[in-house]
């Protein structure tokens, strides 16, 4: 059972330190803040200790986070409402001594303590009347560990599978480059070209793979650069699909269409190139039948002048993405029913086109396949404006 915690001051007359009884409580809730702002609003944990060290704060993000009820901290010595250890297991507050400790110090920085067999992420600031004076008040924040833990878990996961995709390419062209270097003269000519195209096919992929994560770590950072110039979207389709035609895919299997006029469409033609390329190799891989590229007029992505953008959306006639998934389609590591790839294509894609303050959706095409339109803005260079 979860309670909500109402913010509570001890009695100005607290002992301070010893004894576990809390001093008389007022019902009130102080404002902390000076803005009126409730603490338990608050999204983090947090706790306050006056310059006695009895706690006279304790809101309910502190309660979730340490099933500690309230109640049973307000009032009491900092060390015994909040008894937090060290992985090594020495008690925290001894070791840092807040209020007999240097008086130079302002807190401590973020670490992860035990309570009570639970790990949790603690920072304290120190408040003082004076730089050097005694500390008035102990401002401890609270945060649970899960949200670390997914990062460290998305992170494993990511080494994990460039581990793996990098494995069998690397293999190879270690293996064909080894054997070509020890018996050059016992192969033809048409072998030693064969062994050839494979190594640098291989060599492709693994350059592909670490572009991959290149753009994963610049997206992820808020680093991913745009560099605008004007695109004509129509050509790059048809580039596009004639990339796929001539790596062996039937022409036939591609439609192309156009609702003229389009806008004059300034992007990044490199990450544009990108997006095309991934959307297409996801439709060919994961659909059948037919796919179909429309390259027509947005209104939904118009900038602050007004203009409309350009939007793009590819459909294929296979079995589509099912509709508990779709949520899923634009996160790392989504793969469809069949198995391949990294995961992190689509995952790209989301990024390079809200980079260009684009949108991206997913949905069913007309056939029943999947679908999927990006659209962006005009993106006129400021010179233009």
């Amino acid at each position: 059972m979860q309670t909500r915690a109402q913010s509570t001051t001890v009695a100005a007359g607290s002992r301070a330190g010893g004894g576990d009884a809390p001093g008389p409580v007022p019902a009130a809730a102080p404002d902390l803040t000076g803005t009126g702002l409730d603490p338990d609003d608050l999204p983090d944990g947090l706790v306050v200790a006056d310059e006695t060290g009895r706690v006279i704060c304790f809101n309910a993000a502190a309660a979730r986070i340490t099933a500690i009820d309230p109640r049973d901290a307000l009032g009491r010595p900092l060390e015994k409402a909040l008894p937090l250890q060290d992985i090594e297991g020495r008690r925290w507050w001894q070791l840092t001594d807040p209020y007999g400790g240097l008086a130079i110090r302002s807190g401590q920085p973020e670490r992860n303590l035990l309570l009570g067999g639970r790990e949790v992420l603690v920072s304290a600031r120190y408040v003082r009347s004076r730089p050097t004076g005694p500390v008035r008040r102990l401002v401890v924040a609270l945060r649970g560990t899960e949200a670390r833990r997914r990062t460290e878990l998305s992170h494993a996961e990511l080494i994990a599978t460039v581990a793996h995709e990098l494995r069998s390419p690397l293999t190879s062209v270690k293996g064909f480059t080894a054997t070509l270097l020890q018996k050059w003269e016992r192969f033809t000519d048409d072998q030693k070209r064969l062994m050839l195209e494979t190594v640098d096919a291989d060599a492709n992929r693994v350059t592909r793979l670490i572009a991959e994560l290149l753009d994963i770590s610049r997206i992820d950072s808020g680093r991913l650069e745009v560099r605008r110039q004007r695109v004509d979207m129509v050509a790059a389709v048809r580039r596009h699909v004639q990339a796929q035609t001539t790596a062996g895919q039937l022409p036939d299997r591609f439609l192309i269409r156009m609702v003229e006029p389009l806008p004059d469409l300034w992007a990044d033609p490199d990450k544009v190139d990108q997006v095309l390329g991934n959307l297409l190799e996801n439709a060919v891989r994961h659909g059948e039948g037919t796919v179909t590229i429309e390259v027509a007029p947005a209104s939904d992505v118009a900038g602050a002048d007004g203009a409309e953008g350009t939007s793009v959306t590819v459909s294929d006639e296979g079995p589509g993405i099912p509709e508990e998934s779709m949520s899923r389609v634009f996160t790392r590591f989504w793969r469809g029913s069949k198995r391949g790839g990294t995961g992190l294509g689509l995952y790209i894609v989301k990024g390079i086109v809200e980079a260009h303050g684009g949108t991206v959706t997913v949905g069913r095409a007309p056939a029943g396949g999947a679908r999927f339109r990006f659209s962006l803005p005009v993106g006129t260079p400021a010179f233009m404006a």
